[in-house]
């Protein structure tokens, strides 16, 4: 994830993997280098999100 809702997201076109840059939850590149996902947005800025894994357990706790 970077600023400005942008996302980078691994994906297969043609057989090929590239990296998608989406940007408020459209997809508005296909890149095959990170050199090109660089004109979209500043490499220094993206951060990865790790999501966390949900537990059944929480859920049922939760129910009165």
């Amino acid at each position: 994830m970077g600023p400005d809702g942008y996302e980078i997201v691994p994906a297969i076109r043609d057989g090929r993997q590239v990296l998608q840059v989406w940007k408020g939850g459209l997809p508005i590149a296909d890149c095959r280098s990170v050199e090109e996902v660089a004109r979209y947005v500043d490499l220094a800025d993206l951060c990865e999100v790790i999501p966390f894994p949900t537990r059944d357990d929480d859920r049922r706790a939760a129910l009165p």
